[in-house]
């Protein structure tokens, strides 16, 4: 028997303009080289007023849900750990921030909900799943930390700008509404049905 052959790996350069963004789908592997931002419950929520001043340039951005392990590094600073979140805590904002920045991409993990799926859809924004327990191997993607922005919130819910070469992810959600978490929910459903059946 024959192995069956990898999925394609795109390699995108940031940022993103919605035409590139248009192009992967479910289940594609993705690498992306250039700047993403991470951001977290207290960005989230702050993002999502819109008399807050925006400190960093929020337009087309990549959003990183991780709360990253930063260690001062010179004149500097250098992440040593940068596993993503869990995504869905951040569904209420989500959509909001999409269409208000025209988002690009967001890097989590768990998935996200329908009211992000449709604004990935509208605007023209992926979710990209990053692996869960491997922080460290993806902070060794991260070239260097390029400026930090809202740190009053504290060092894991700051803005932190990252420099990436090469950043693995798995797009899970595409800008054309389809979502590899709903089919495998709906393929889990089918199943535990076939299971209750028989027995």
């Amino acid at each position: 028997m024959n192995p069956a052959p990898c999925p394609p790996l795109t390699s995108l350069q940031l940022p993103l303009d919605e035409t590139t963004v248009r192009g992967p789908r479910v289940g594609q592997f993705v690498e992306l080289t250039g700047t993403i931002w991470t951001a977290r419950d207290a960005v989230h929520h702050y993002l999502s007023d819109p008399q807050n001043r925006v400190p960093f340039p929020a337009r087309n951005a990549v959003f990183y849900h991780c709360g990253p392990v930063v260690v001062p590094d010179g004149d500097g600073w250098r992440v040593t750990a940068a596993g993503p979140t869990t995504s869905i805590r951040e569904e209420p904002y989500m959509a909001g921030l999409i269409e208000r920045f025209q988002l690009r991409g967001i890097i989590g993990k768990g998935g996200m909900g329908p009211d992000t799926l449709e604004a990935c859809r509208r605007s023209g924004c992926l979710y990209l799943h990053a692996v869960g327990g491997a922080a460290q191997v993806l902070a060794d993607r991260i070239r260097c930390v390029s400026g930090v922005y809202l740190e009053h919130f504290g060092p894991p819910e700051a803005v932190w700008q990252l420099e990436v070469e090469r950043f693995p992810v798995l797009v899970t959600m595409d800008a054309h509404g389809q979502s590899l978490h709903e089919d495998v929910i709906q393929e889990s459903a089918t199943r535990l049905a076939e299971l209750l059946a028989e027995a």
